[in-house]
């Protein structure tokens, strides 16, 4: 008995090749993505300007800025929560906009790890 390919693969290796290619040209694409985000710049302020941060899109934190009279020693914690609202804020906009870059190139597909 001779096993039957659903239509569209009978001739698989043109397909195939095809399919290769645009493997291909998508993971050059996402290279050259992530590429730019390592050097693409994001810059966030929080607490009306009182801290602003500075983060590559490869998630590397470029600079940390305080006001002055933001640092008060009898309320620690209050520069603590907004260093930690800081950092959780320019994170999620870089991985935001990572993720609608690399959509443009997968159409949609999630690769994990990728961004």
């Amino acid at each position: 008995m001779k096993a039957r390919l659903p239509q569209g693969y009978q001739n698989s290796t043109p397909n195939m090749n095809q399919m290769v290619r645009k493997a291909q040209k998508m993971q050059d694409d996402i290279a050259k993505i992530q590429e730019e985000l390592a050097v693409k710049e994001f810059t966030k302020q929080v607490g009306g300007g009182a801290l602003e941060l500075v983060m590559t899109g490869d998630k590397q934190l470029k600079s940390v800025t305080l006001k002055p009279e933001v640092v008060d020693p009898e309320d620690i914690e209050m520069l603590q929560d907004l260093i930690i609202s800081g950092v959780n804020e320019i994170l999620k906009e870089v991985d935001d906009y990572g993720a609608a870059e690399m959509e443009k190139v997968t159409g949609g597909v999630s690769f994990p790890g990728f961004i």
